[in-house]
């Protein structure tokens, strides 16, 4: 399976099973086309326009006819079998989030956490839970060296001694399990102090810093609980977090909405107040409020993409670059095979722990007791549910098998698609569609950093 498409002046062509990716003349691009479906002789006479001669023809097809007998083009699917065995792999989980606080200080009205009470009661980790979870996270990882714990909330800043006292307990099992822990935590800056900052400086492999882009679009959803704008609050402490920072790894990130659709706006934003590592992801949630994106909508955001791919090509040639989390593609030493196929591993190796000691496949499950897999007393206790997510994948979809950008999502978000159609063997078509752009753009914008360093 191949996709074509023309991108910020390059003629593209992506073979998906093979993972090459073309910049070609016109002259090739119309070939492949063509390739399929007609013979030599057949493509020579749709090319006239051309005025090729008859070597420069040959010279064209024959370039394109190698590339196919070395598998680079229309290559053959070798994957679909390694989907099957997914579920024959023990469950070693290698991440999980600990929700160390479900009560939070700002009311998002978009949060699909619900105010990070997550339809529950306010709730704070103990440390005993925390410890629990750091423990269940080794018995459970196998043969994984590296280990992945994420703080989240509602905002874990509030359960701050917890996330400190847990991070020193993980630390003091490495060496006796020779284990090595990342740690991680997304805040809304609130309680973002020096004190704070130096320790997630020195502890912290990632920090998400949750900012909305434009004063007022931030101000319209990430309000404090006393109904104010959080903006002019939570800005200062960023800004001295990435200061202090430096070059370790961060990422402020957003939301747009029906209400911003035009988020490259949001993204100057980003840049103007000094934040160079930029995430600004699609509201997903309920249709019908009022600030869902609509199907009418998508025209405005795929020209937004294509805005937001130029701004990056510009900012090359300034040699001012920055990063867009959703545009960042390896085309050189990506994912393997099977990580392209499992995708994050939701439910698998990846889990979320909640206060009340529940196991779920991900964060945005939590809440859903469908969806509980165990407890930390009892341990795993759906292995049909584990079983379900492992095979969750691009080849458990209908949709994804005939889509040349399967085996860069993996199937999607499995909480998406079962928040859109009730089903994680599903697909969320918005979602999809919103996907294959930044991935046509993030290849366009690859191709002209490797053509300007060439």
């Amino acid at each position: 399976m191949i996709h074509q498409y023309k991108a910020k002046g390059f003629n593209i062509v992506l073979d998906t099973f093979s993972g090459s990716v073309h910049a070609v003349d016109d002259v090739t691009y119309e070939i492949i086309s063509l390739f399929e479906n007609y013979n030599k002789d057949e493509i020579r006479k749709k090319l006239e326009k051309y005025n090729l001669s008859d070597e420069e023809y040959d010279e064209a097809y024959e370039e394109v006819n190698n590339l196919v007998k070395e598998n680079l083009l229309f290559s053959t699917d070798n994957f679909s079998n390694l989907s099957i065995d997914l579920n024959k792999r023990p469950t070693y989980v290698k991440a999980i989030c600990l929700n160390v606080a479900h009560t939070c200080n700002l009311s998002c009205q978009y949060c699909f956490a619900k105010g990070g009470k997550y339809q529950g009661k306010d709730a704070l980790m103990t440390l005993g839970t925390a410890k629990d979870a750091v423990d269940f996270l080794i018995k459970n990882s196998g043969n994984h060296y590296n280990l992945d714990i994420d703080f989240f909330g509602g905002e874990p800043l509030m359960n701050w001694k917890v996330v400190k006292e847990t991070v020193t307990y993980a630390r003091s099992l490495e060496e006796k399990y020779n284990k090595h822990f990342n740690f991680t935590l997304t805040t809304n800056g609130m309680l973002l102090d020096d004190e704070k900052i130096a320790y997630l400086n020195e502890n912290m492999k990632n920090v998400v810093l949750s900012l909305d882009g434009r004063a007022e679009v931030h101000d319209n959803f990430r309000k404090t609980l006393s109904g104010k704008g959080s903006f002019d609050l939570v800005v200062p402490n960023f800004q001295n977090f990435v200061k202090q920072r430096k070059d370790k790894e961060y990422y402020i990130r957003g939301t747009f909405t029906a209400n911003n659709l035009d988020f490259t706006n949001d993204i100057k934003t980003y840049l103007d107040l000094g934040f160079k590592r930029t995430s600004l992801e699609p509201v997903v949630g309920n249709s019908k409020e009022d600030f869902a994106l609509k199907d009418e909508d998508l025209p405005f955001l795929y020209d937004q993409y294509e805005k937001l791919a130029d701004m990056m090509i510009e900012a090359i040639d300034k040699d001012d670059e920055f990063i867009f989390y959703h545009f960042m593609i390896d085309l050189e030493n990506g994912p393997c095979a099977q990580k392209r196929i499992s995708g994050c591993g939701s439910g698998s190796e990846y889990m979320a722990i909640t206060p009340d000691r529940s196991l779920y496949p991900c964060h945005q499950f939590v809440g859903n007791s469908d969806f509980v897999i165990g407890n930390l007393d009892q341990g795993i206790l759906r292995n049909d549910l584990i079983n379900e997510f492992k095979t969750c994948n691009c080849y458990s979809k209908e949709e994804c098998k005939t889509c040349w950008a399967s085996m860069y999502c993996s199937g999607g978000c499995a909480a998406n698609n079962y928040n859109a159609n009730g089903d994680i063997n599903s697909t969320c078509d918005y979602s999809c569609k919103l996907f294959r752009k930044r991935i046509e753009m993030a290849i366009a914008i690859k191709i002209y950093q490797y053509m300007k360093e060439a």
